[in-house]
């Protein structure tokens, strides 16, 4: 069978970044989340509720576990069939917009998709924001402004008045 040029797939571009956002975090971030976690604790065992308090504690060990270990570095691809991520393939028919934050420091690419896992977050590197943007452009809708919801307001609120560690910027 012999391709025809319309059906060649072409890396337009390719690079590596972290796997996602990451900060190294001090002392007083592990102690206030030790006794707070201590707090709910004590709370939940003078209501006898065991299973609840396992819950608690697993969580806070998977939060110890991401915010101490760092990520590694992750092969990203756009084609003109897609983005890739490792061997995670997206098709453009299946990916619904895209638009840009800055998460912990970090400049991140957001791609929402029509089904799971709904939001791809893509860490930008050393990638240039506005090339990165105008290949994206020929493929989906960027969007400037996302209104942020009801999950995203209430954490900004709370990190912002009830920090757990001082801000060094």
């Amino acid at each position: 069978m012999d391709q025809s040029p319309l059906h060649e797939v072409k890396t337009l571009l390719s690079w590596k970044a972290p796997g996602r956002p990451f900060r190294k975090r001090g002392k007083e971030y592990y102690l206030s989340v030790f006794l707070i976690t201590i707090l709910i604790e004590v709370i939940l065992f003078l209501f006898s509720q065991y299973m609840l308090m396992i819950v608690i504690l697993s969580f806070v060990v998977m939060a110890f576990a991401l915010v101490t270990v760092p990520p590694h570095n992750f092969q990203y691809r756009i084609s003109t069939e897609g983005i890739t991520i490792e061997d995670h393939f997206y098709l453009w028919q299946e990916l619904y917009d895209f638009y840009f934050k800055k998460r912990d420091g970090v400049e991140t690419l957001y791609v929402r998709t029509r089904a799971f896992p709904g939001e791809i977050i893509i860490s930008l590197g050393d990638v240039n924001r506005e090339h990165l943007k105008s290949i994206l452009l020929q493929f989906l809708p960027y969007r400037e402004i996302i209104k942020p919801t009801f999950m995203e307001k209430s954490a900004d609120w709370l990190s912002r008045n009830f920090p757990l560690e001082k801000r060094t910027s």
